[in-house]
C-alpha cells in the first residue's frame, strides 16, 4: 500500500465508527439510546442529526408531557428518538440533500409558484406508474404538488373512499407497491414536484391488525382503542356529539360481539377511533410516517385530526390536546426528516381553523399547512347570493394566521360541501345563518328558482337542516346545465335563443374563471380537484360501482376524461377555456412575488355589493385583487384602488390596465365599471 493509500485509510478510519458527541440539553437516557443507531455514520452526519435534536427536543418532550405527563413523556421521547435516529440513519443521500433544502428555504412551500392537483390515482391515471406517465400533463398546469388520495392498503368492500386504513405499511395492491410510490415520489422529485399522501390518524378500518389483535384478546392492543361494557359512558358522550354520516352511520359507538363491547366509531361502524392517551399508538404513528418520509413522501395530510383527542361534555372535536399530537409529530419530523410537512385536515367553523396553523403556544410548531374551508364556502356563496357582503365580512374577521404557516385554497375537494356559514356572521350582516345554509343546499342542489346547479345532496340531516352538497366545479356552477339546454339546438332553433344560450354558456365560463382567480390570487397553495381543469360534469354513473350506492360524493370523483383532455388547448370549447385559463393563472401567479404566502390576503371595505376586493401589502409591491360576483356591471371608487397603490396598475391577468383605472376621475365621475365577473389581479412592485 503507498502512502497516499495508507493516508486514505487513516483519514476513512474514523469515519467508520466515530463515538457520537453527546447532545446539550438532552436527558442522558435519550442520548444513550440514539447513540447505537447513529454509529456508523459520519462525524458531521452525526452532528446534524443531533444539532437538530437540541433544537428540537423541547417541542417533543413538551407535547409528550402535555398528553401523557411524566415520567411517561421522557420514556416516550427516548423510543421516539431513537426511532427518528433509525430512520435517519437509513435515509437516502438524495433524501439528506432534500432536507438540506428545506432547511436552507423553509418557506419553500409558500413560494407563489406553488400549485396543487388532487386526484384518486386509479381515476387520474390507472395506477402508480400511471401517475408518472401523466406528469407531463400536470407540469402544463404548473402543478408541482401532487396528492393522491388514500392509497394505502384499505379494508375490503367499502372503505370510506380509502379512509378506513387495513394496512398503512403497503399500497393497496390494484394501485402498485411500496416500490412504486418510492420511484413515483423520485420521478415526482426529479422534476420539482412534492408528493402527498393521506395519513389517517383518528381511526383505522376493523380489520387492521391492531384491531383483529384486540378481539383475539390481547390487552395491548384493545388499549389502543375506547371500549366499553355497556351504554352508560357511550351515552353521556352522545350528548354532546354531533353525527358525521347521520344517513348510513348513525351514533357514535357500534357493538362488537367479538369483545363483548362498546366500539367507539365516530365515522362508520368499520373505522374503529384510536386512542391518542396512549403513547403506543404514538410510537406506531411515528414509526410509520418516517418509513413514508424515507419512501419520498414531501407531505403528509393528517386526516380527521381534529377528532383525535375525547372529552366528556365537549364534541370531541379540536380538543387542545390535538394540537400536542401534531407539535410531537413535526418536532420528530424535524429532526429526521426535514424535508417533510404536515397538513392539518381540520373541516371546522371558521373561529376555530387558525388553531390548526398554530396560536399562542402553539404557534409555529404544529401544522405548516391547512385548509382554508372559510374562503371555500365563502366563494360559493358569493356565486349563489351575486352579494359579497358576508363572504367579506366572514373572511375579513378571521383570526390572523402564523406568517409561517400556508392555507390549502381549493374550490372544492373530493369530500362534499358542508355550509359552515357562522351564525354570527350572518347575524352581523342581517342574514339568518340557518336559513342562509339552507338556501346554499337548495341552489347547490337545483331546488331554488332559477338556480342552474346540478349538485346532489349528502347526509340529510333532519334534526339540524344541514344538507351538504356534493358535484364538480362545472356541474355547482352551472355548466352542465348549459351542455343540457345545448343538446337541444337544432337548425330550427330561434338565432336568440342560440345566442342566449352562447352568453349563458360565456357566463357561466367567467364565473368558475373568477371563482379560481380569488384563490389563485389569495396566497397559500390552490389545489385543483382531478377534472375540474377540463370542466368535467357529475358522474352520471357514481351509483353503479359496488360500496358507491348511497354515497353521492362519488358523482364529483369522476374519472378523467381523456376525451376532455385530447381538447384541452382548444379554446373553442368549454374543457380548453377552462384548462387553458388555469394553465395562464397558475403562469401568471408564479411570477408575481407579492403573492407569496406568508403575507396575509386582507378584504377591502365594500364599496359596492357584488364587488369583493382585496389587497396584500408585501415588500416587494402592492396586489389588489378585484372580483365582481355577478353577472352584472359593477361600480368601486377609483380612490379605492388609489389608496392601496395600484391606481393606473396593469391587471397581470390580462397584461393591460383596465378601463377606468388610471385616474382618480375613473369613469369620468370617480367611479371604475367592473365588468360581470370580472377578476384583476392589480399590481406595482415596489421600486
Amino acid at each position: 500500500m503507498g502512502d497516499h493509500d495508507h493516508m486514505s485509510s487513516q483519514r476513512r478510519a474514523p469515519e467508520t465508527q466515530p463515538v457520537p458527541t453527546p447532545p446539550v440539553g438532552i436527558p442522558d437516557e435519550v442520548s444513550r439510546a440514539i447513540a447505537t443507531p447513529l454509529v456508523g455514520l459520519s462525524p458531521t452526519e452525526q452532528e446534524i442529526f443531533t444539532t437538530r435534536l437540541e433544537r428540537w427536543y423541547p417541542d417533543v418532550i413538551d407535547g409528550l408531557v402535555t398528553l401523557y405527563g411524566e415520567p411517561a413523556a421522557t420514556r416516550a421521547a427516548t423510543i421516539l428518538l431513537t426511532e427518528a435516529a433509525a430512520a435517519y440513519a437509513q435515509r437516502s443521500p438524495e433524501l439528506r440533500h432534500l432536507d438540506l433544502q428545506r432547511m436552507l428555504n423553509p418557506s419553500w412551500i409558500q413560494d407563489p409558484s406553488r400549485i396543487g392537483y388532487a386526484c384518486y390515482t386509479e381515476r387520474f391515471a390507472g395506477n402508480l406508474r400511471g401517475v408518472e406517465d401523466r406528469i407531463p400533463y400536470l407540469r402544463e398546469l404548473g402543478v408541482n404538488y401532487l396528492h393522491l388520495m388514500p392509497l394505502l392498503t384499505p379494508r375490503p368492500g367499502d372503505s370510506d373512499g380509502g379512509y378506513a386504513v387495513a394496512d398503512y405499511r403497503s399500497v393497496r395492491p390494484d394501485l402498485g407497491t411500496m416500490d412504486d410510490l418510492e420511484h413515483l415520489a423520485g420521478s415526482l422529485r426529479g422534476e420539482g414536484m412534492s408528493l402527498v399522501v393521506d395519513l389517517v390518524l383518528n381511526h383505522v378500518a376493523a380489520e387492521h391488525e391492531w384491531a383483529r389483535r384486540a378481539r383475539a384478546g390481547e390487552k395491548r392492543y384493545q388499549d389502543y382503542f375506547f371500549l366499553f361494557p355497556d351504554r352508560v359512558e357511550p351515552d353521556e358522550y352522545e350528548r354532546d356529539l354531533p353525527e358525521v354520516f347521520p344517513d348510513f352511520a348513525p351514533g357514535n359507538f357500534t357493538w362488537n360481539e367479538e369483545l363483548d363491547s362498546w366500539v367507539w366509531t365516530t365515522f362508520n361502524s368499520f373505522q374503529w377511533d384510536l386512542n391518542w392517551r396512549n403513547a403506543n399508538v404514538m410510537e406506531e404513528f411515528v414509526s410509520i410516517i418516517l418509513e413514508l418520509a424515507n419512501r419520498g413522501v414531501e407531505v403528509l395530510r393528517l386526516d380527521a385530526i381534529a377528532f383525535t383527542i375525547k372529552r366528556k361534555g365537549t364534541d370531541c372535536q379540536g380538543q387542545p390536546e390535538v394540537h400536542a399530537i401534531t407539535q410531537v409529530l413535526r418536532a420528530i419530523t424535524r429532526v429526521a426528516c426535514p424535508a417533510i410537512i404536515l397538513k392539518a385536515e381540520a373541516i371546522v367553523a371558521p373561529t376555530e381553523l387558525v388553531q390548526y396553523l398554530g396560536q399562542g403556544r402553539y404557534t409555529n410548531k404544529v401544522s405548516d399547512l391547512a385548509y382554508h374551508n372559510s374562503l371555500m364556502v365563502q366563494v360559493w356563496s358569493m356565486l349563489a347570493a351575486r352579494n359579497a357582503v358576508l363572504g367579506a365580512h366572514a373572511l375579513r374577521h378571521l383570526p390572523a394566521e402564523s406568517p409561517s404557516s400556508t392555507w390549502i385554497t381549493y374550490l372544492r375537494c373530493h369530500d362534499d360541501i358542508g355550509w359552515a356559514i357562522d351564525d354570527g356572521d350572518a347575524d352581523a350582516v342581517g342574514l339568518s345563518g340557518y336559513w342562509h345554509r339552507a338556501f346554499l343546499s337548495d341552489w347547490y342542489a337545483g331546488l331554488y328558482p332559477l338556480s342552474d346547479a346540478r349538485g346532489l345532496v349528502f347526509q340529510h340531516n333532519p334534526a339540524t337542516g344541514d344538507r351538504r352538497i356534493s358535484g364538480t366545479a362545472a356541474s355547482l356552477i352551472g355548466l352542465e346545465a348549459v351542455a343540457e339546454a345545448w343538446e337541444g339546438i337544432n337548425d330550427l332553433t330561434p338565432e336568440h335563443e342560440v345566442d342566449s344560450l352562447r352568453r349563458w354558456r360565456e357566463e357561466r365560463i367567467n364565473a368558475l374563471r373568477m371563482a379560481n382567480a380569488i384563490l389563485y390570487g389569495w396566497g397559500g397553495v390552490p389545489v385543483i380537484w382531478s377534472g375540474d381543469e377540463l370542466a368535467q360534469f357529475n358522474d352520471p354513473n357514481w351509483d353503479t360501482e359496488p360500496g358507491h350506492e348511497t354515497d353521492s360524493r362519488w358523482a364529483g370523483r369522476p374519472r378523467l376524461d381523456e376525451r376532455l383532455m385530447a381538447g384541452r388547448w382548444d379554446r373553442s370549447t368549454i374543457e380548453g377555456r377552462v384548462f387553458t385559463d388555469l394553465a395562464h393563472m397558475g403562469r401568471v401567479r408564479a411570477s408575481l412575488p407579492v403573492l407569496s404566502a406568508d403575507v396575509r390576503t386582507q378584504v377591502a371595505p365594500l364599496d359596492d355589493d357584488g364587488v369583493l376586493v382585496t389587497f396584500r401589502d408585501h415588500p416587494l409591491g402592492s396586489f389588489v385583487g378585484v372580483y365582481n360576483v355577478t353577472p352584472d356591471w359593477r361600480r368601486i371608487p377609483a380612490w379605492r384602488l388609489a389608496e392601496h397603490g395600484v391606481l393606473g396598475a396593469v391587471d397581470a391577468l390580462t397584461d393591460t390596465i383596465p378601463a377606468g383605472t388610471a385616474t382618480l376621475e375613473g369613469d369620468g365621475d370617480g367611479m371604475v365599471p367592473v365588468p360581470p365577473y370580472a377578476a384583476w389581479w392589480l399590481v406595482r412592485a415596489t421600486d
